[in-house]
């Protein structure tokens, strides 16, 4: 039986021997095959790309992996001899991706975007235990957690029934998960906390109790819909829509406000676009990649203008929300981030309005870290949102990644004369 086993696997064992030599030349040439076929794609997509914005976006999302530095610009090539000249900082894109990859990050995101003209600044995904990972994760969907809180928070302050000092009275621990424990009724014990302060310290039952109390159903829907879900906001371009399921009663509306709706799920981009819209006072800015794309010949084919999508809020609603925000550092979840050891501020006269969202979830599996922010308040230059994916244990999480790139793009900005106002009371 085993001589007969073994007349059958020898043979198979030499041809495996045979072209095993070869194995590396024939990925070489597979690998080659597909990069010619993606250059010649994306050449198709040039020939008619006019100024088209989400095409020019497609094309530059495409040629991104190929992507690299020439002086202080990031550019690529396209098949043909023509370029693409991204709006990308590289000096913000390498130092990103340097902490990713230094931290051994499981799973790692991060954008950055101009608010006033869409533009990208940093766009940069790395897994430590998936190579394949980090091609385009900015453009896929995750759970949402407690960055929904801004939009809960924006809907109650348009309907003017609270403003940000409003002292707000709720029941359950701060973190809770249960929002039957969240209701206030006559007669009960109670803590209470103003609403901004509520928002930077991401408390559960206040937004929980907004939502049910104050918003309803039908708004936080509506709002859902202003803030870009369950549309496709940018048309053509590799970006899955955002996804807002309808609460189907009282305590499923109750989670959704405070940001613990699972099936609230967003892009890593469209976060950082709602985060620079409401720095930019509320108006929504289409995502800019491209700065200019050229022909073999150095002809223009495209050259970026700013286009925007909509309001979100208006300039009031954008400036509470911005007070609101600002606690996050100063007194809430990311304190501790943004201070040393002696509690002095590691970003001494830079304001920084932020949000931060924590939540567990399963593609992939990980405990999920947001951090999402905008600075300097009162003239803001960038926008961020950074997604750490941990496991059962972990390095760093989104708020010092965030943390350490504000650090990088203002030491930039300094060393180029940029001059921040004196800081502003929260």
């Amino acid at each position: 039986m085993k001589q007969k086993r073994l007349r059958i696997i020898l043979p198979i064992l030499a041809v495996l021997l045979a072209i095993y030599p070869f194995s590396f030349a024939i990925k070489a040439f597979v690998q080659k095959v597909s990069l010619f076929m993606h250059h010649k794609s994306v050449s198709a997509q040039l020939l008619n790309i006019g100024p088209d914005t989400n095409k020019a976006f497609l094309v530059a999302s495409q040629s991104l992996v190929s992507a690299h530095v020439e002086g202080d610009a990031l550019v690529a090539p396209t098949y043909g001899g023509g370029s693409i000249l991204f709006t990308i900082d590289p000096a913000l894109q390498m130092r990103v991706q340097e902490i990713m990859r230094s931290k051994d990050v499981p799973y790692g995101v991060f954008v950055a975007i101009e608010p006033k003209s869409g533009k990208i600044l940093a766009m940069s995904g790395y897994s430590s235990v998936d190579s394949t990972w980090g091609n385009n994760p900015y453009f896929n969907l995750y759970p949402m957690a407690s960055l929904f809180k801004i939009i809960t928070a924006a809907a109650a302050l348009e309907l003017k029934k609270v403003e940000p000092e409003t002292l707000f009275a709720y029941r359950g621990a701060s973190y809770s998960e249960n929002p039957k424990y969240w209701g206030v009724n006559p007669g009960q014990s109670t803590q209470s906390m103003p609403l901004s302060l509520a928002l930077g310290k991401s408390i559960n039952p206040v937004f929980g109790r907004l939502a049910s109390d104050y918003v309803g159903v039908d708004t936080i829907m509506t709002y859902a819909q202003r803030f870009g879900f369950n549309q496709t906001l940018f048309p053509g371009t590799p970006v899955k829509p955002s996804r807002a399921a309808v609460p189907n009663d009282d305590s499923q509306l109750r989670l959704m406000g405070a940001g613990l709706g699972r099936e609230v799920k967003i892009s890593p981009l469209h976060a950082a676009v709602i985060m620079a819209a409401i720095a930019n006072q509320g108006k929504m800015m289409t995502p800019l990649l491209a700065q200019e794309i050229r022909d073999k010949g150095g002809n223009v084919l495209y050259s970026t203008q700013s286009r925007s999508i909509r309001k979100l809020v208006v300039k009031e609603t954008a400036d509470q929300l911005t007070r609101m925000l600002l606690t996050t550092v100063t007194k809430g979840t990311s304190r501790k981030a943004f201070h040393d050891r002696r509690g002095r501020p590691l970003l001494a006269s830079i304001n920084v309005a932020a949000k931060t969202g924590s939540i567990n979830g399963t593609d992939p599996s990980g405990h999920y870290s947001w951090f999402a922010a905008f600075a300097p308040v009162e003239d803001p230059q960038i926008a961020i949102v950074a997604l750490i994916i941990n496991q059962d244990k972990w390095k760093i999480k989104a708020t010092y990644l965030g943390e350490q790139a504000l650090e990088q793009f203002f030491a930039e900005k300094k060393t180029a004369g940029f001059a921040t106002r004196g800081a502003a009371n929260p």
